[in-house]
C-alpha cells in the first residue's frame, strides 16, 4: 500500500450551501457552477440573518449576515439540526469595514467607538451569533490561516468529524476590504460557503469524499467562467470544491492548506445524483 492510501480518510458531504451577490444560494450556484444557467445579470442585496432577533438583525454586519446566512441554509440542505452539530468558523480577515471604523476612530475620536460595532469586531463574532440565534451549546471553533483558510477550515471539520464520529458544520465566509486597510489585506465582495460533514453515510448525503494530506502546492483552479463570480474574494479557493459537488462527477480536488501542504479529495457520487 503507498503512502498516500494509507493516509486516506473517508467522509461524506451531508448538506451545502453557497451565497455571493452573483449565486445567491446553493439552488442558484449549483446550476451555474455546473454550466446549466448564466449566472443572475443583477448583484442579489445581502441576506438578512432570519435566526437574530430583528433589531440585532439590523445591527448584524455582514460578516455575521453571510455567516449565519450559509450555516442554516447548509443544515437545512443536510436535514440536520443545527443544535446537535459541532462548528468550525472560517474566516480569512474577519470584519475588514469594523477594523477600518475602528481604526479611523481611534485615531480621531477615540472615545466615539460604538460598543456594538466594538462587540462585531472579534473574530469569532458568527460563531458566537449563531450559537445564540440556535441556541446550540455545541463547541465551536473559530480559525483563519491567511490565503489557506478554506483548506485549514475544511480539515479541521474532517478532523473533528472523525475523532467525534459525529457530523460536523464548516462556515467559511469573507467580505470587502475597507480603507487603508484594503492595501494589505485585500478582499472584494461578499462571499459565504458551508458545508455538512461526516464519518458516516446518511439518506442526506451527496458526495463521498476520499481525503487526505499531502506535501506540495498546487491548489485545484475553478471554471474562468465560475471563478470571476468571485474573484478577489478572499474565500474565493472554495469554488473549486463546491464546482465539483455542482457538477457531481468523479473528480480530485486539491485545496492549499499551508504554503508546503495541500488537503486533496476524490469525490465520488451515487448514481443519478445532481
Amino acid at each position: 500500500m503507498s503512502e498516500a492510501a494509507a493516509g486516506t480518510r473517508t467522509a461524506y458531504v451531508h448538506g451545502v450551501a453557497l451565497w455571493a451577490p452573483r449565486l445567491p444560494g446553493w439552488s442558484v450556484a449549483a446550476e451555474v457552477l455546473r454550466g446549466a444557467a448564466p449566472a443572475p445579470d443583477q448583484p442579489a442585496s445581502r441576506p438578512a440573518p432570519a435566526l437574530l432577533a430583528p433589531t440585532e438583525r439590523r445591527r448584524a454586519p455582514d460578516t455575521v449576515a453571510i455567516a449565519l446566512e450559509v450555516a442554516a441554509r447548509a443544515c437545512e440542505n443536510a436535514g440536520a439540526d443545527p443544535q446537535q452539530l459541532a462548528s468550525v468558523f472560517a474566516c480569512t480577515e474577519g470584519d475588514l469595514a469594523i477594523s477600518d471604523y475602528m481604526s479611523e476612530t481611534l485615531a480621531r475620536t477615540p472615545t466615539l467607538i460604538s460598543p456594538t460595532r466594538f462587540h462585531n469586531s472579534v473574530h469569532n463574532a458568527a460563531a458566537g451569533y449563531w450559537s445564540i440565534g440556535t441556541g446550540s451549546v455545541q463547541p465551536y471553533t473559530a480559525l483563519t490561516a491567511h490565503r489557506y483558510t478554506f483548506g485549514a477550515g475544511l480539515l479541521e471539520a474532517l478532523v473533528q468529524a472523525e475523532a467525534s464520529g459525529r457530523p460536523v458544520l464548516l462556515v467559511a465566509y469573507d467580505i470587502e476590504a475597507r480603507g487603508p486597510l484594503a492595501t494589505m489585506a485585500t478582499s472584494r465582495g461578499i462571499l459565504g460557503a458551508g458545508v455538512v460533514v461526516s464519518p458516516e453515510p446518511g439518506a442526506q448525503q451527496c458526495a463521498l469524499m476520499r481525503w487526505r494530506t499531502a506535501r506540495g502546492t498546487g491548489a485545484t483552479a475553478a471554471l474562468p467562467r465560475n471563478a470571476q463570480l468571485v474573484a478577489g474574494n478572499a474565500m474565493e479557493a472554495c469554488l473549486p470544491f463546491f464546482e465539483a459537488i455542482a457538477m457531481a462527477r468523479p473528480r480530485t480536488v486539491r485545496i492549499g492548506i499551508s504554503p508546503s501542504m495541500s488537503l486533496d479529495i476524490d469525490l465520488e457520487f451515487a448514481a443519478g445524483h445532481a
